[in-house]
């Protein structure tokens, strides 16, 4: 519904949101009106909004829950011998959360609920009385409880439909229908995680109550999660802004434009985020202390505060960091978004350009010239699901490893992930993969610069196998694999219309891949004309808990004419054009941005081709070839369900000295195992 606000117009003095003054009180004119229509009938055909019939489902199914919580409650009190005068009123609550509670859910999302229990309701009732009562449910499926979580949580899909629940004990002897989550008071003589358990309601329910307008603000947000989906930049996990961050943004352009209407706040957005100077922080009302002695964000106290790069700060007390995962490259990336962003919204407030052009997804697969590949394997189902997890979670460590490189400007990792095509046709082996795409600093006066990724990649593994191994995940034959890959060469791991480009790969030259398993990649024959000589050689980064060494390692040796890598126009994430109008407070000392890139280290690392070159000719052809391209081309889907190459054995003869167009499929194959191990090497050879 498009909202204009008129009434407000005429209730002066209008009510101040903020730590600030708005920006402007403007009313919405007509045109604005007509830009917000448009908007909605383009966000329908994404899915963003849910039928009446099945937003009335979602509320019978947690009136359902919300009975059996109160229903359990009155047993748990019988059994504990509380007074009936107790029982009769002992009352209890599901609270909801999220996107959900925001009302911006998307059709077939999951709810983030919260159970909400009186004092003499132990969590040790949640995880066992509790649990055994949704399993009587024949409207339960999947049923789970992860209690050692670090917010402990029961997942189910009730009646179709995905629920998370959360517990909290408060020190009540009964929990009123009308209770507010809000008053600080509920947080005494609670321990940290019903306290943690109960900041998700906490918070959703502040950001509704500093809103102006909610329609408003539900509208444009609906608008930025799907514009922050489409553009890879929506993962908490990965160093992006999950969504309690992007709410937080779009209530704060709430706040400074309160009398406007979605099509100009979501112009606004991209506005004040493309020019604030961060680290100032984003902040919806003043952080008030509560004499609880919670941690809480302020880098006035905790010196590790001060790092945060983008600190974007939650509302309820204790206020936290939403975006503590955030690195230099993914606010480099974000805050070119949102000029980019700007530049288009521009477009559309001058009928120049659809809001369709907003949500075009632009092709990460086509951005970069060069790009880190992340495998991660294991041989069941639920195992994989289980390592993905961990590797997911771990995945920010290795790019803030390699952004640190003193010849890496910039490490993008992309939030989706792939299934990757399996090592054996013959073993059963589950496999996802993630791409990062890198962009390395020009060189000027070097002649023959190498760069060594060896140490980053080792830490990143040594990481991940420390933690599944300490917390007792790990099986045999889960591993991680990693590799360097050129823009040219993704075509044989992605499906293709993931890369969807003009041209249509280059299969007539003979590139084909060769092997996913214990050998190599034959990246031989190199179809990139900008790189044309080029020479590419692969080492898979695998090792599991049996085996004496790894059992094949990642790497490659590239030579890379360093005046052609694509370098992306990513100025600093600092502002770099006008200040937006108002004034936030600095904080006590001004975070530093980023450490000192750290020395190269060398490894004695002996270099194995796994393929032979062509002679290098006289003429150097790649001095000729083109930029990257930075136009990105719409992505149609990201899913698939099969690998797209059939699997060959790995080859290694002089056959590969042909030319480009020679076929490889008849190559013999060579025993298991014919490639010498090299532990955890990816090395770089950048050449003038």
């Amino acid at each position: 519904p498009v909202t204009t606000q008129g009434s407000q117009q005429t209730q002066p003095p209008q009510k101040h949101y903020g730590i600030t003054s708005p920006i402007s009180l403007a009313a919405p004119k007509e045109t604005d009106c007509i830009l917000t229509q448009k908007l909605i009938e383009t966000l329908k055909p994404f899915g963003v909004f849910e039928e009446e019939e099945e937003l009335q489902r979602r509320i019978l199914i947690l009136g359902k829950l919300n009975n059996l919580v109160k229903e359990w409650i009155r047993e748990i009190s019988e059994s504990k011998n509380l007074p009936q005068s107790v029982i009769e009123n002992v009352g209890g609550k599901i609270f909801t959360f999220g996107s959900y509670r925001l009302g911006v859910h998307t059709k077939g999302a999951d709810i983030d609920a919260l159970c909400v229990a009186p004092r003499h309701v132990d969590r040790s009732d949640f995880f066992t009385s509790f649990y055994d009562k949704l399993k009587l449910q024949e409207e339960v499926k999947d049923l789970r409880a992860v209690e050692e979580a670090f917010v402990p949580v029961i997942k189910l899909c009730f009646d179709g439909i995905e629920i998370d629940i959360l517990f909290a004990r408060l020190a009540l002897q009964t929990i009123p229908e009308d209770l507010d989550l809000r008053d600080d008071s509920l947080l005494k003589n609670l321990d940290i995680r019903c306290i943690r358990s109960l900041n998700g309601c906490r918070v959703t329910d502040e950001i509704l109550h500093l809103v102006p307008n909610i329609d408003n603000f539900r509208l444009t947000l609906r608008a930025i999660k799907l514009w922050a989906k489409r553009h890879n930049i929506y993962s908490n996990i990965l160093g992006f802004l999950g969504g309690v961050s992007w709410a937080m943004l779009v209530a704060r352009t709430c706040q400074l434009y309160p009398n406007a209407i979605a099509s100009t706040l979501v112009h606004k957005f991209f506005l004040v985020f493309s020019k604030w100077e961060w680290p100032n922080p984003v902040l919806l009302k003043q952080p008030e202390e509560c004499n609880l002695n919670l941690p809480v964000w302020d880098p006035r106290v905790n010196p590790s505060d001060r790092y945060h790069l983008m600190p974007i700060i939650t509302p309820a007390y204790p206020q936290q960091n939403s975006t503590y995962n955030v690195s230099v490259s993914t606010r480099m990336v974000m805050v070119e978004e949102f000029k980019q962003g700007l530049a288009i919204t521009d477009e559309i407030l001058l009928s120049k350009a659809e809001w369709s052009k907003l949500f075009e997804a632009p092709n990460f697969f086509q951005k970069y010239k060069h790009y880190i590949v992340l495998l991660a394997s294991a041989p069941t189902e639920k195992q994989r699901l289980e390592w993905v997890g961990l590797v997911e979670s771990k995945i920010r460590i290795l790019v803030g490893s390699l952004e640190k490189n003193e010849f890496i400007t910039l490490a993008h990792v992309n939030p989706q992930s792939f299934p990757a095509p399996k090592e054996n046709p013959d073993k059963e082996e589950f496999r996802t993969m993630w791409v990062i795409g890198l962009v390395f600093k020009k060189t000027e006066n070097s002649e023959n610069l190498s760069v060594d990724l060896t140490y980053d990649i080792q830490s990143f593994t040594d990481t991940v196998y420390r933690q599944a191994i300490n917390s007792k995940m790990f099986e045999v034959d889960m591993k991680i694999a990693a590799m360097h890959v050129k823009r040219k060469q993704l075509h044989q791991l992605l499906p293709n219309h993931v890369l969807q480009k003009k041209k249509k790969v280059n299969l007539e030259k003979g590139v084909k891949l060769t092997a996913l398993n214990d050998s190599s990649l034959d990246l031989s024959m190199d179809s990139d004309n900008s790189m044309s000589t080029s020479f590419l050689f692969f080492f898979f980064l695998f090792f599991g808990r049996n085996s004496p060494a790894p059992a094949v390692t990642a790497a490659s040796v590239t030579n890379i004419q360093a005046t052609e890598v694509s370098v992306p126009q990513v100025n600093s994430s600092e502002s770099s054009g006008g200040t937006s109008s108002e004034s936030i407070p600095q904080t006590a000392t001004q975070p530093a941005i980023s450490p000192p890139p750290k020395p190269t280290v060398s490894r004695v690392v002996s270099s194995t081709r796994l393929v032979n070159p062509p002679p290098r000719s006289s003429g150097n052809a790649a001095t000729s070839g083109n930029a990257a391209t930075k136009i990105p081309t719409p992505i149609v889907g990201v899913k698939r369900t099969s690998s797209p190459h059939k699997e060959e054995s790995p080859k290694k003869t002089k056959t590969e000295e042909k030319t480009s167009s020679t076929d490889l499929s008849d190559i013999p194959a060579l025993p298991a195992n014919p490639i010498p191990v090299i532990k955890n090497s990816i090395k770089l050879r950048l050449n003038r």
